[in-house]
Parts: structure tokens; C-alpha cells; sequence
């Protein structure tokens, strides 16, 4: 079996930044479905956690953000290749993918 065959379940946990987004936050949620999908991912929930003030402010001007939770399936390189096409998009601020097994 090679490792593109192998299928795993995986938590993402993202804090968003929308302060200079004029999309709503279930567009934005969408758009990280769309990601998803094309790293050959299936979603299979998303959790809107709301938005939280963090406890230590790092950015005066950033002081809360946007939680969210993405439980999915997808191959071994799915969280090395979403990270990677996360990068550049400003609207994630921290991301953390774990093996939800």
C-alpha cells in the first residue's frame, strides 16, 4: 500500500482573521471546504466555535479571532499540502492539524 492510498481522519483547528474581509465568515468557512477538497480531502464537520477573545493579546489590534474546527479524511500528505496552500491567505491566522485517531 502506498502512502497516497493510506486515509486518515485529521482535526484542523483554525483561528481566522477577518478584519480586512468583507466575506462573511461562512464564506470564508466554505472556502476552506474548496481547499480542502482539492488536496483529495472529504469534510465530514465543521464547527463554528464563534469568536474569542484570546488570553494573551500578542496584536493590540488583533485582540479576538475567529474559531473554527474542520474535522476531515484524506490521505497521509493532506495536512503538509493544506498547510501549504494556506500560507500566503491572510484570513488564517493559526492553524493546527492533528490526527483525530
Amino acid at each position: 500500500m502506498t502512502t497516497a492510498t493510506i486515509r486518515r481522519e485529521y482535526l484542523a483547528s483554525l483561528i481566522l482573521d477577518l478584519r480586512g474581509s468583507t466575506d462573511a465568515p461562512e464564506t470564508v468557512i466554505d472556502k476552506l471546504k474548496d481547499v480542502l477538497k482539492s488536496v483529495d480531502c472529504k469534510v465530514s464537520e465543521v464547527e463554528n466555535l464563534g469568536q474569542k477573545e484570546f488570553s494573551r493579546v500578542v496584536d493590540r489590534k488583533f485582540p479576538s479571532g475567529l474559531y473554527v474546527q474542520v474535522r476531515f479524511e484524506g490521505p497521509v500528505t493532506a495536512p503538509s499540502a493544506f498547510r501549504e496552500k494556506l500560507r500566503l491567505d491572510r484570513t488564517v491566522n493559526r492553524l493546527l492539524v492533528q490526527s483525530a485517531k
